[in-house]
């Protein structure tokens, strides 16, 4: 958990995240990194190496391993660790607070800083990593490909998505960013999928959420995976959130990715609220958003 992380970072000293940093340079070429290598990836005599090897592994930061060598890899935690550390000495977060959402492929805490802040940890790949290199585009130029990296590749295609879609788009305000960790402007309200609208909300609800993926089109991105999960529906209107698979609108399968999307929102409304969802035209729904002509529901229904 990464609250454990929190609390077992105060007993870091600097060398040892030199160490951490020299594993993680290291796993760009292979699962485990040689022992034998990690003085010169981390830029510590071998006695250090040595001290500081059995302090990350007893902290979970290390997992070892002996093959044809005895090998060292960083786990999920270590990673955490490292992001923590960058954005604390940035001074872009100064506390760790509770959970705010875990699931399969990211963990969200809420973090302190001049306001309260959100801070994800993107999970691609850890759990589920062949799956991930199958979906993931990013993954593909690469002999080898370690979770870090995809993980890593999945925040850095978000934030670039939130800062270019903030603030037109009623999205998260981006704040920093560092290896697999995002942090964000936290929002206060409800998921769409755990939402009941009153009945005069529907429609309206409706219309907001692809209004902002009208938008999102025009400054450039498709979202690629929008569902009922990633809406939170607040009194000020709808946030869209998790950005990772976003991809620009000159990719070869953006109007494919906006009709998909299209076709998920429509679909969760019109299986919910199927007295006040029409059938929808939804090619001709997904061609008036990318073509920037969306306006109303009424002349898209079937």
């Amino acid at each position: 958990m990464v609250q454990n992380v929190a609390s077992e970072m105060a007993d870091l000293e600097a060398e040892d995240f030199h160490l951490l940093s020299g594993v993680e340079q290291g796993m760009r070429f292979s699962e485990y990194v040689d022992r034998e290598k990690i003085p010169k990836f981390s830029r510590l005599t071998a006695e250090n190496v040595d001290y500081r090897l059995d302090r990350c592994e007893d902290r979970g930061f290390l997992e070892r391993k002996t093959i044809q060598y005895e090998g060292f890899k960083l786990t999920f935690e270590g990673y955490d660790a490292l992001a923590l550390h960058t954005l604390v000495e940035r001074g872009t977060i100064e506390g760790f607070g509770a959970p705010l959402g875990v699931g399969k492929e990211s963990d969200v805490y809420e973090v302190r800083s001049y306001k309260p802040l959100a801070l994800k940890f993107h999970r691609e790949g850890y759990t589920n990593f062949r799956e991930v290199q199958k979906e993931r585009e990013y993954t593909s130029d690469r002999d080898h490909v370690s979770w870090q990296y995809t993980a890593r590749k999945a925040a850095e295609r978000e934030y670039e998505a939130l800062e270019t879609l903030y603030p037109d788009v009623s999205v998260p305000q981006p704040i920093d960013q560092n290896r697999h960790a995002i942090v964000m402007e936290k929002i206060d309200g409800v998921e769409l999928a755990r939402t009941k609208l009153e009945d005069e909300q529907v429609v309206p609800v409706l219309e907001l959420v692809l209004d902002e993926m009208q938008t999102a089109y025009a400054e450039g991105f498709v979202h690629a995976d929008m569902s009922e999960y990633n809406v939170f529906v607040n009194s000020e209107g709808v946030t869209v959130f998790d950005w990772p698979q976003a991809v620009p609108t000159d990719h070869e399968n953006a109007r494919e990715l906006l009709e998909r999307d299209v076709t998920n929102v429509v679909g969760y409304f019109r299986r919910k609220y199927p007295q006040f969802v029409d059938e929808v035209d939804v090619p001709g729904l997904a061609a008036a958003i990318a073509d920037d002509s969306f306006d109303a529901l009424d002349d898209h229904r079937s």
